[in-house]
């Protein structure tokens, strides 16, 4: 049986953010994700995991910034990530760091690094470089602290100009920097908005166990899994069968209140029971 992980950015956003690890238990989620953790001190969001007998997965590396407050406040300000951006090193690294001591802090296992999106007058041929190097010092140090680095395709259509699309461009960049602890997150969300096909691309790229770890939503609208273009159902019968035994993320926004639309996932459950 798949195992979801509701993600605390974009679910229960009726609540407060510290109240949401609560109401994800209540629903039965064993473990959560979420976009960033640094508004927050780490032992704030981890006595909140603890309580409720949550695992945290996965979170996100710092878009940008050089302190913690300039990366807490980094995404609203429109940042996208620096991995792939020529100058801005010190930035990512920075991030990389403070991404480390949280994972740490939460016993979380994987990092999500934002690649960016293409800056004005950049040499194309300069981003590509940049990127594996940042991606290979990051891997570097996420291994030396047992841990996992995650770089992800995302729609054009929900973030215009970013840097990473294709699932094809994600493993090639893994067979660039050759790191055990650099794998790739697969969203179905956005993979079905960029190139569909998705029991196809599941069936190459799940056997080789360099997806660490996947994600969801209804397509187009960004909801529930139950609505929209993709049959999640036969997804989930597919990872199974092809033995992935990660967490799939539940990346979605609801169409009303979060534990009002979950009955998706009671299905899920019913189904493999």
């Amino acid at each position: 049986m798949p195992k979801f992980a509701a993600n605390l950015s974009l679910m229960y956003t009726e609540l407060p953010f510290l109240e949401r690890f609560a109401a994800a238990a209540q629903d039965g989620f064993a473990a959560v994700e979420y976009l960033f953790p640094y508004a927050w001190e780490p032992e704030v969001l981890a006595e909140r995991l603890r309580a409720h007998g949550l695992r945290q997965v996965l979170f996100n590396a710092p878009p940008a910034g050089l302190t913690r407050t300039a990366m807490a406040a980094a995404w609203d300000q429109g940042a996208r990530g620096t991995a792939a951006l020529p100058g801005r090193a010190a930035e990512f690294r920075a991030g990389v760091l403070q991404a480390l001591d949280y994972a740490e802090a939460l016993d979380c296992p994987r990092i999500h690094c934002m690649a960016g999106c293409a800056p004005a007058g950049a040499a194309p041929d300069a981003l590509p470089a940049c990127y594996v190097d940042n991606l290979r010092w990051a891997a570097e140090q996420a291994g030396r602290r047992g841990r996992t680095l995650l770089i992800e395709p995302i729609n054009p259509r929900d973030m215009p100009g970013y840097l990473l699309q294709r699932q094809e461009q994600a493993h090639a960049l893994l067979d660039a920097v050759d790191s055990p602890h650099l794998q790739v997150q697969m969203d179905l969300y956005h993979c079905q908005i960029v190139e569909g096909d998705l029991a196809t691309r599941l069936r190459r790229y799940l056997p080789t166990g360099r997806v660490g770890h996947l994600q969801i939503a209804g397509v187009p609208e960004r909801h529930e899994p139950d609505q929209g273009e993709v049959h999640y159902p036969y997804l989930f019968e597919l990872t199974d069968a092809l033995g992935y035994a990660g967490w799939i993320g539940c990346e979605y926004r609801p169409r009303g209140a979060t534990s009002a639309g979950l009955g998706w996932l009671a299905a899920s459950a019913r189904r493999t029971a």
